[in-house]
C-alpha cells in the first residue's frame, strides 16, 4: 500500500490519513446454502487492498438477483473472489494499494465488486470504482453499479440499441428493468416493457416506458406487434429464458437482437431455429461477474462519460424500494424472492 496508507502490526490496524481502521469486521456471510435465513452476521478480517485495488469503508450495498443464486448454492464466486455476497457497494476510500493514482483517502466512491459487498469494508479493483453521483445518497449509489454496468453493457454495446429503435424489457419493475426503461428512454428508443401486476405497469410507464405489457394477462408477443405495427422488437433484453426463448424469436424485428442476461425460468428450452435464421436474429448473452478487471474498467469508462452526466441531473436515477440493516440481510433476500418488489433493494451498513 502507499506509505500515507500504513499496515500496523501491532494494533492490527490501518492507518488511513489519521483515521483507524479496525484489524476485524462484521459481514454477512453464507453459513450453508439454503433460504435467507442462513444469512448470518460474522466477524471476518479487515481485508487489504493489493497493487491496483482500494479498500472502500462500506455505508450501504446493494442487493441482487445473483446474491439469491449464491445463497441457494447456485451461483459461486469466480476464482480468488470472496465467498460472501454483494456485487455493488458505495462508502468511502479508506486505504490505497499501490499503483493508485485517481484516488484518495475519504473518496465518495461507488463500486462494482466481484463479491464481499456485505461487510463493513470490502477491497476492490480501482478500474470498477466510480465517484458517487452528484447529490446521491450512499444507499441511492449503492443502488446503481451492478444494474448499471449490466444494462449499458448488454443493451448498448452486445445489443447495439440506437435512437429511434424499439427495446423490449421483461421485468420492467426489478432493478435491471427500472434501469434499462430510463437509460433506453433517455438516449431516444422508443421502450416496451412487461411487468406482473398493474402497479408495476404502471410504475414502469412513470419511469419512461411507452407501452407496459402485464404478462400474466396479456400476450407480449401481440401487445409488442401491436406497438410496432407488426414490425416487432429491435433489441429484447430478457432475464426469464425458459419458453420466452421461442416467444422472444416472434417478437423480434427483423435483425432482431436478443440479449440474455439471465434465465429465472430454465436454461433449456426449445425453439424454431428456422425464424432465427429467417428474421436474420442474433441472440447473444452474457455474465459480468467473472469478468476481467480491464473489461470492467472500460465498461465504468463508458458509463463515467455517457451516463455519469445523466446521473447528476437526475434525468435517470435508480428507483428504490426498501432499505434494510446489513444484519437483517435475510429480510431483503425474502422481499427479493416474494417478487413484490419495485426497483432496488439495499442494505445499510452504516
Amino acid at each position: 500500500m502507499q506509505t500515507a496508507d500504513q499496515w500496523h502490526e501491532e494494533t492490527g490496524q490501518f492507518m488511513a490519513s489519521g483515521q483507524k481502521i479496525p484489524a476485524r469486521m462484521t459481514a454477512i456471510a453464507i453459513s450453508q446454502p439454503g433460504g435467507p435465513r442462513v444469512l448470518k452476521p460474522e466477524t471476518r478480517d479487515v481485508p487489504a487492498p493489493g497493487p491496483g485495488e482500494i479498500l472502500i469503508r462500506v455505508h450501504a450495498a446493494g442487493v441482487n438477483r445473483p446474491d439469491v443464486q449464491q445463497r441457494k448454492g447456485a451461483y459461486p464466486p469466480p476464482p480468488g473472489a470472496s465467498d460472501l455476497p454483494g456485487l455493488e457497494v458505495a462508502g468511502d476510500v479508506a486505504a490505497l494499494g499501490d499503483e493508485i493514482s485517481r484516488w484518495r483517502i475519504g473518496d465518495r466512491v461507488c463500486a462494482l465488486t466481484p463479491g464481499g459487498g456485505y461487510a463493513e469494508y470490502v477491497k476492490v479493483h480501482a478500474g470498477s470504482v466510480l465517484p458517487i453521483p452528484a447529490g446521491f445518497t450512499y444507499s441511492e449509489a449503492a443502488a446503481v453499479p451492478e444494474n448499471y454496468f449490466t444494462v449499458w453493457h448488454n443493451v448498448f454495446e452486445r445489443g447495439g440499441l440506437k435512437k429511434g429503435e424499439t427495446l423490449l424489457v421483461h421485468g420492467g419493475s426489478s432493478g435491471i428493468g427500472t434501469t434499462a426503461i430510463q437509460l433506453a428512454s433517455a438516449f431516444g428508443a422508443y421502450v416496451v416493457t412487461t411487468a406482473g401486476s398493474k402497479e408495476k405497469c404502471d410504475a414502469c410507464l412513470k419511469l419512461g416506458a411507452d407501452r407496459a405489457i402485464n404478462y400474466r394477462e396479456q400476450d407480449f408477443v401481440a401487445e409488442v406487434k401491436d406497438a410496432t405495427e407488426g414490425r416487432g422488437a429491435d433489441v429484447i433484453l430478457d432475464m426469464v429464458g425458459g419458453d420466452y426463448v421461442a416467444r422472444n424469436y416472434d417478437a423480434a424485428a427483423i435483425e432482431g437482437r436478443i440479449v440474455q442476461i439471465a434465465v429465472q425460468a430454465g436454461a433449456v428450452a426449445s425453439a424454431d431455429f428456422a425464424k432465427l435464421m429467417v428474421k436474420r436474429l442474433v441472440h447473444t448473452g452474457s455474465t459480468l461477474r467473472p469478468r476481467t478487471v480491464e473489461f470492467k474498467a472500460a465498461i465504468a469508462a463508458a458509463l463515467e462519460a455517457q451516463v455519469w452526466p445523466l446521473l447528476g441531473t437526475r434525468k435517470v436515477a435508480p428507483v428504490m424500494d426498501m432499505i434494510f440493516p446489513l444484519t437483517e440481510a435475510w429480510r431483503a433476500h425474502e422481499r427479493m424472492e416474494e417478487g413484490e418488489h419495485i426497483g432496488k433493494i439495499v442494505l445499510d451498513v452504516g
